[in-house]
């Protein structure tokens, strides 16, 4: 059965993405001059994606002549290259300049790596994608780990804005300049603004109860001992083998008479009777060590030679609900502490009232970055009635001040809060790069560049060099909600009437709302969009996490940083055994930067194969 000619239907392709690009000219006329190639193949791709194309892809493969799966970088160029093609075998000509095509696919890559040096930095020529590491607070006074850092490949240094403040912000910059000079490298300082949060509310504590426990080996055996740690001052306690001292403040005197050897006992709360025997005094304290577990409350009687006194400074247990699935759980508008009483439906506040009153039956609601799901099955006045929809087996500990995730809600919020603000002047006189969270919709972005734009006007004013510094700023936009998804395209083409732009894919708030399934594609398609417009994007969230936690990566996420490579950035969080992380990510981005660029493979001579 003859197949139908393929050329009208290139054509009517070719058609279709310079009517949508005629329609969306004004979007396109508004990006900064920088962007504007970028956002006319982005309005092409977005066109060339609203329909289904597989039909096409597999004829035209069939045919030797394209897969289109690397499209993105020129969609007019490669349909033209195609019908060029398919025109000389239907015998309807080639009517497109090939010279226009091969400058078309070569300025694509030239314009897409202008814009990541401008925004990321400068790189070595095989290595396409850098490395941003996120600073841990320790950073601020321990140059040697930053240079660490630094010296094992770091390219971009990221501040967390959630935590610290602008002093320890200025010494992890002065620290983070200093290694970069000594190296002889440019290293940015991308800082991330923390956004609006929505969190629990408080639960209630519960009694003043600690536990000094001591630790065994699998025949029941006492490897190290439980301890107090017995202070008049309540000094915290410092770190020994084995599980922490008890911090326990006691009367002065009775303090000062205990010795070395001396035995303190005591009745624990559950009417056990435990001792303790002074091992060490120093600088006032004394630390006293059993064999059993105890567990000593507030007011807890302690003897010493018949000498008495009185447990204080025990602090309160920290309190959890445990939801199971089916259970129910108020959230509420209202201001109030949360109460734990068995039998009962608890009661929790949100942390931003309007998000409760945004809520409909029927949403979701997620909670501590998806441990907990739930669904709204009734709405009161104050409250929204939920039901637990997932929780692992046994049940999973929601305590105080952990995230909620609202992925089917519009929420009527600015995605700068006006701390954020404060913060976003700092960054624009001291950092590179601004990262901000929770991008929605065109109007956040709007939004964004309009604080910017304020922003430079008064710094205009003290002196027209730090005005421009603020509109050459870097700004990248966290791309990790629902809707910042699915209006992506439109977002990208506001961002881009910002000259230095660029986004993140922050994998970890994007897994909670769509769903881990969804996250096998989702990445990869944003990744794709970017592209198009020749947007620099960062890859964010667990990348080498085992191994920078624990020193020794996983199979699984080996493979993974290689996925997160095709990006132009990869962001690495912070772990006791980072600089490995940061060593192992620079030598893969070295050998991967040969064989592959973005989605492309680049077929390189193997070696191992040449028996």
């Amino acid at each position: 059965m003859a197949q139908t000619p393929l050329v009208p239907e290139i054509d009517s392709l070719l058609k279709g993405i310079a009517d949508f690009a005629w329609e969306r000219r004004d979007q396109v006329n508004r990006v900064a001059q920088t962007h504007r190639a970028g956002a006319l193949n982005l309005v092409h791709y977005k066109h060339l994606r609203t329909q289904d194309l597989r039909r096409l892809q597999a004829r035209l493969t069939d045919l030797g002549v394209t897969r289109m799966s690397t499209i993105e970088t020129g969609v007019k160029a490669k349909l033209e290259a195609a019908r060029n093609v398919v025109g000389l075998m239907e015998g309807c000509g080639a009517p497109y300049d090939l010279g226009d095509i091969a400058r078309s696919f070569a300025e694509a890559d030239e314009i897409l790596e202008a814009h990541t040096e401008t925004l990321l930095g400068p790189t070595d020529e095989n290595t396409p994608s850098r490395i941003m590491v996120t600073l841990p607070s320790e950073a601020a006074d321990d140059y040697e780990m930053v240079k660490s850092f630094v010296d094992s490949g770091m390219d971009v240094a990221r501040i967390n804005c959630a935590h610290d403040g602008t002093d320890v912000w200025l010494r992890m910059i002065d620290n983070v300049h200093r290694a970069a000079d000594e190296a002889g490298r440019e290293v940015r300082v991308n800082m991330d603004l923390a956004g609006p949060k929505i969190r629990t509310g408080e639960i209630a504590p519960g009694p003043a109860v600690g536990r000094a426990r001591v630790t065994r080996d699998d025949a029941g055996k006492v490897l190290t001992k439980s301890k107090l740690w017995l202070t008049v001052d309540g000094q915290p306690a410092p770190e020994f083998e084995g599980r922490p001292a008890l911090p326990v403040t006691v009367n002065q005197q009775w303090l000062e008479g205990l010795q070395e050897n001396s035995v303190i006992t005591l009745h624990d709360t559950r009417g056990s009777k435990r001792e303790f025997v002074v091992v060490e005094k120093r600088d006032g304290a004394v630390l006293a060590e059993g064999d059993r577990n105890a567990y000593i409350a507030e007011g807890t009687l302690m003897e010493c030679d018949y000498e008495r006194t009185r447990a204080h400074g025990i602090p309160n247990v920290v309190q959890a609900l445990r939801m199971h699935v089916g259970d129910q759980l108020i959230l509420t508008a209202d201001d109030v502490i949360c109460t734990i009483e068995p039998g009962r439906t608890s009661r929790i506040s949100c942390s931003l009232p309007e998000a409760i009153h945004a809520l409909e039956v029927g949403h979701n609601v997620l909670f501590d970055d998806g441990a907990i799901a739930a669904v709204v099955v009734e709405k009161r006045d104050n409250d929204a009635v939920l039901e637990i929809t997932r929780a692992k087996e046994g049940g999973v500990k929601l305590a105080a001040h952990k995230g909620i995730n609202l992925p089917d809600t519009y929420l009527p919020l600015a995605s700068l809060t006006p701390e954020d603000e404060e913060h976003l002047e700092f960054v624009a006189r001291h950092a590179n790069i601004a990262a901000i969270s929770f991008i929605r919709s065109v109007e956040d972005v709007q939004h964004v560049l309009s604080v910017l734009g304020r922003i430079a006007e008064k710094f205009e004013a003290e002196s027209p060099e730090l005005g421009q510094r603020v509109r050459d700023l870097g700004l990248v936009l966290k791309i990790e909600t629902v809707p910042a998804y699915e209006n992506i395209s439109d977002i990208l083409l506001e961002g881009m009437r910002h000259p230095n732009f660029g986004i993140m894919i922050a994998r970890g708030d994007l897994a909670v709302e769509l769903g881990f399934d969804r996250m096998t594609e989702v990445p990869g398609q944003i990744l794709m969009v970017a592209e198009s417009a020749h947007i620099p994007v960062i890859v964010g969230t667990q990348i080498l996490e085992n191994m920078a936690k624990n020193g020794l990566p996983s199979r699984a996420e080996m493979t993974d940083a290689a996925f997160a490579l095709r990006a132009e950035a990869v962001m690495l969080n912070k772990g006791p055994h980072i600089t490995d992380a940061i060593e192992i990510l620079n030598h893969l981005s070295r050998r991967l930067g040969r064989s592959q660029r973005k989605n492309r493979m680049l077929l390189r001579h193997i070696h191992s194969w040449d028996n």
